[in-house]
């Protein structure tokens, strides 16, 4: 996976009132932002965009004629697209939960784009995606497009219809994903490496969070401030759609896991907010930062 999708685009930190503060020695999100200039990622081909990051093609309109519908005529209707050779092209679908979400911005809202995207008519409601709940099938993922909100909905509630083009991401099965050196989870997809064991059983507040992950540095890294808590999309990088209850990969080596997560990213739709995964099913949600609702997960880069 390329480290650029699980980097945010956020730049401001914000305290537990919804107040900016300073980055610099706040533990956020912004505070390591890595991101480069949104201006390399995209190019418009007249009525259509490719995206360099994840090589997907996307219709340059986010509104479709017939394009509020249900989940099984988002199918059929990005099918019809295809059979008409629309906009100049085949191939087109709908796109995955992981494809969509990869355009999502948690820097800006309404609709939660990056900064100069190149796409016309976005509309900040929920849009599908092609994926099916696990633990409820009647009901699909769809993403907010006006502050990118992943959940659920029922498949005959009418949502809008954005098509891609492009073969979804796989994994390389010949390594199993997850190897495990002594209690830390390394991840050949992205790069990461995780606690095994999530030691910190109890729910806490979000700029505790930020503080308890210090706690972990002075135990395990002889001083060395490596271990962070991560942001809304090293998070969300661990999700299996497939699996629920944990939604996580079959055979992960993970222990003691909680139902919710809280991220090192700040809502930039509600900064009083922060970004959660909810583990029963993979949904990306916030928590309210002064609530202790939340668990902790630390996580590192590779040295």
């Amino acid at each position: 996976m390329n480290r650029l999708l699980i980097d945010t685009d956020q730049s401001e930190c914000y305290d537990t009132f919804g107040q900016k503060v300073p980055c610099e020695g706040s533990r956020q999100d912004g505070e390591r932002r890595t991101v480069p200039s949104d201006g390399e990622r995209f190019q418009v081909l007249s009525d259509t965009v490719s995206d360099n990051w994840t090589g997907l093609t996307w219709t340059r309109t986010a509104c479709i004629p017939d394009g509020l519908c249900d989940f099984e005529s988002a199918s059929l209707l990005a099918e019809k697209l295809s059979a008409e050779n629309a906009f100049r092209s085949t191939g087109w679908r709908l796109p995955t939960r992981w494809e969509l979400f990869s355009l999502i911005s948690h820097q800006i809202i309404n609709p939660a784009l990056p900064h100069d995207h190149p796409f016309t008519d976005v509309s900040p409601v929920y849009y599908w995606t092609a994926d099916s709940s696990a633990r409820l099938h009647d009901e699909a993922w769809y993403i907010h497009l006006g502050g990118g909100r992943i959940y659920r909905g029922k498949k005959h509630g009418s949502y809008m219809v954005w098509p891609a083009i492009g073969p979804a991401p796989c994994q390389d099965s010949s390594l199993p994903r997850f190897f495990v050196d002594h209690t830390l989870v390394h991840d050949r997809l992205t790069g990461l490496i995780w606690l095994q064991d999530l030691e910190m059983t109890r729910a806490v507040k979000w700029h505790e969070a930020l503080e308890k992950v210090y706690e972990v540095n002075r135990r395990r890294s002889a001083g060395f401030d490596d271990w962070r808590l991560p942001n809304i999309r090293e998070l969300e990088s661990l999700v299996e759609i497939k699996s629920h209850s944990p939604a996580l990969p079959q055979g992960h080596p993970f222990h003691s896991i909680q139902e919710g997560y809280w991220s090192s990213t700040t809502s930039a739709y509600e900064p009083r907010y922060a970004w959660v995964l909810y583990l029963r099913d993979g949904a990306v949600g916030v928590g309210f930062k002064s609530k202790p609702d939340f668990f902790v997960w630390a996580v590192r880069n590779h040295l």
